[in-house]
Formats: C-alpha cells, structure tokens, sequence
C-alpha cells in the first residue's frame, strides 16, 4: 500500500469508528485527517525524507488507537488512563515530527544528499505544530479541565 493509501485508509477508518458510534466529529479530527491527506500527497511525488518516519509513527499510533476503538465496540470497559495514553501518544508523534523536519533541515544544510525541499519542510512543521497545539488543547479539555467535564456530567 503506497503512502498516500495507507493515508486514506486511516482517514476513512478513523472517521467510520468515529460516525459508526454516532460520536460528533470534533475539529481537531477532520482538520487532521484532511490535511494529513493533502499533505500525503502532495509529499508523494517528491518521496522526502523524512516521510517513512512520519508514516511509521502514524501507523504505530494508529494500531494503538485502534485497538481502543475495537475493544470498546466490543463492549469492554476501558480505562481512561488509555486514552489518555493515545492522546500523549499522539502529542508525542507531533514533536517528533518536528524533530524529524530539523534533522531533514540540518542534512540539508550540511550539503547531505537528502530527498526533499524548503517548501516541504515549511509546510510539514506548519503541520506538525499545529497538530501539537491542538492534541495540547485537546488533552487538556479532556482530561485535566474539570469544569467543563462537571458541566457536561450536569448536563447529562
């Protein structure tokens, strides 16, 4: 399966978990998905470095997260200290996306032969900051935040 695929796959398997539990689709999900997808391909036709990383790290995290989802449509209860786990995972592979884009950059700069370009290296860490802002946030109003947790609780 080419990148740009396995990319889709995860999208689309990810949003059916998502929708199949009638769960709303938050921001954070669809601006991620869209432009991991955007950013799949337009990063395919240069094959850049760095890119088998990205990928990896996507795919170890997606297993995890999976299994999660898949236990949970089984019906067993599953502690909250695993998700929390797959969010921490996930802000993970964000920074070491970012690390990656600098190594790129400094093998570059070296005069390394190295497989990729500015204008991919700008628009990856645009990308790998932005999804690290945004699984902070995430884990924060998910997990530590509990006036809005208690006012969802009351509302329920």
């Amino acid at each position: 399966m080419r990148s740009h695929e396995s990319c889709f796959f995860f999208t689309s398997g990810d949003t059916a978990f998502i929708v199949l539990r009638k769960q709303q689709l938050i921001f954070l999900h669809w601006y991620h998905h869209m432009t991991v997808l955007l950013y799949s391909w337009y990063s395919y036709k240069d094959q850049v470095a760095g890119g088998g990383w990205f990928m990896t790290m996507n795919y170890l995290v997606h297993a995890v997260m999976y299994s999660y989802y898949a236990l949970r449509a089984a019906g067993f209860r599953v502690s909250r200290k695993f998700a929390m786990f797959i969010t921490l995972t996930q802000i993970t592979q964000m920074v070491m996306g970012c690390v990656v884009n600098y190594l790129v950059y400094s093998w570059m700069q070296q005069g390394h032969e190295c497989p990729s370009h500015m204008q991919n290296i700008v628009w990856s860490s645009l990308m790998y900051l932005s999804y690290f802002v945004l699984f902070c946030q995430f884990f924060f109003e998910a997990y530590i935040d509990k006036s809005k947790r208690n006012a969802a609780a009351k509302a329920a």
